[in-house]
């Protein structure tokens, strides 16, 4: 008899979600005295123990380490929950349509690389004090061998805290921070990435607080989206946003929500717009828990050419037994070595 998948649920993780299922009767469900009906939670599905992904040391978002290419997967219900138990044999790889055999497997949390770019601009004012408590909840979710940095932007972006690990100074110079100037988003993204050259983790992150598009800035678009290509980081986004009711935005402020999103998706991150500010801590908190709760999978690429082109990958999930769909969220490609 094939095993059915079963689905064990704990409050894991706060979030802003809402709405049921209707399926199978052995479908999860969340019991009433662990969690109000709009919480997110992870989906926990027992697995057998792997001797090989026990064995795989857990690698950065995407690379090529001699004929290895290693993946972050991130997968969550249709109540955004995160799903976590899944085993090698509920995911495809493709390679620009190929397919792929998956040679490693692991699901092991791995300490991060994180730099943080906070919105500092004339328009934040009032969104401070909340934005700064979204990035205290983040860092709850820390582990003692992360490292962080912090880059602070206004007209232009400042390296506040270079990489520590000591998250009391990240948080002693967010408080005082101060709202003034416009916004010169694509250059702290820059600056972010070119700082996160010195981290000391395979596994990095960038996270993004922000209420508007750019208006600053000395780079482009195009200049940050191919550079983001390129980039061995994850990009994650909170944008700001103002209630429908009393929107006066500007052309680059409506922009801006789709510039993250664009941005995040590349690297298998994601971007979150956020209109009551009350919810900023929890939106971070999910980042943040996002972040340990993510698979690695590893591949031989069947293309053993070095011509340093962009390959498209592509992820795909054998639907558990049981389970609702199930959405993946990962990186969209990588660059081939060229020689």
């Amino acid at each position: 008899m094939k095993r059915r998948a079963r689905a064990a649920i704990g409050i894991f993780v706060f979030g802003i979600c809402s709405g049921v299922w209707a399926g199978a009767d052995d479908k999860p469900t969340v019991p009433p005295s662990q969690a109000p009906p709009d919480s997110n939670v992870r989906v926990d599905i027992p697995t057998r123990t792997s001797t090989k992904a026990a064995e795989l040391p857990v690698r950065g978002d995407i690379r090529v380490d001699t004929e290895l290419v290693l993946i972050n997967v991130t997968v969550t219900d249709p109540l955004n929950r995160f799903v976590t138990g899944l085993e090698k044999q509920h995911f495809k790889l493709f390679e620009e349509t190929v397919a792929q055999t998956i040679a490693h497997f692991s699901s092991e949390d791995a300490p991060l690389s994180v730099g943080m770019g906070f919105d500092t601009s004339g328009s934040m004012g009032a969104k401070l004090q909340k934005s700064r408590l979204a990035a205290a909840e983040f860092f709850k979710t820390s582990n003692p061998e992360d490292e962080y940095f912090l880059v602070t932007f206004n007209d232009r972006p400042k390296l506040a805290v270079p990489f520590t690990h000591e998250l009391e100074e990240v948080q002693n110079a967010l408080t005082f921070t101060e709202s003034k100037g416009r916004t010169a988003l694509l250059d702290a993204v820059y600056l972010a990435m070119n700082t996160m050259h010195k981290a000391h983790n395979p596994r990095k992150a960038i996270i993004l607080i922000s209420d508007g598009g750019d208006n600053s800035s000395r780079y482009t678009e195009s200049e940050i989206k191919n550079a983001v290509r390129e980039a061995d980081v994850q990009v994650y986004a909170i944008g700001i946003v103002e209630p429908m009711a009393s929107r006066g935005r500007t052309a680059e402020e409506l922009n801006g929500p789709g510039l993250l999103a664009q941005l995040a998706e590349q690297t298998g991150g994601r971007a979150f717009q956020v209109e009551n500010i009350n919810e900023l801590p929890d939106v971070a908190a999910k980042i943040g828990v996002e972040l340990r709760n993510q698979y690695l999978l590893g591949y031989a690429p069947t293309n053993k050419t070095k011509d340093g082109k962009y390959r498209h990958v592509q992820v795909k999930l054998a639907q558990p037994r049981g389970l609702p769909p199930l959405k993946a969220y990962y990186r969209l490609g990588y660059y081939a070595p060229y020689h």
